[in-house]
């Protein structure tokens, strides 16, 4: 299969790009490329060849979800800069 200049405005044009004819014949040559190399991926023999999701095995890198205490109420307000007995006071943003 090739890629033709008219394959690529068409494509363009669906995707609503405006390109140069300089443009056209960069990325049908691209495109020709890709699929000459996908060509050569096709000649491979794949026939023992497990299916993978993925390359390399993959683990989670988030900790373990674990329960723990929550902070206090007197903990949580004491490295406020402003605060009084049950809130964080901040400056008034909206008048």
């Amino acid at each position: 299969m090739s890629v033709s200049d008219k394959d690529v405005r068409y494509v363009a044009d669906l995707a609503r790009l405006q390109l140069s004819d300089e443009e056209v014949t960069h990325l049908s040559k691209d495109m020709n490329d890709i699929l000459g190399y996908m060509e050569l991926l096709n000649e491979l023999d794949t026939e023992n060849i497990e299916p993978l999701e993925h390359v390399i095995e993959l683990s989670s890198r988030l900790r373990q979800d674990q329960a723990k205490t929550p902070l206090s109420h007197d903990d949580a307000l004491k490295n406020a800069p402003d605060a009084d007995s049950d809130y964080f006071r901040v400056p008034k943003v909206i008048e």
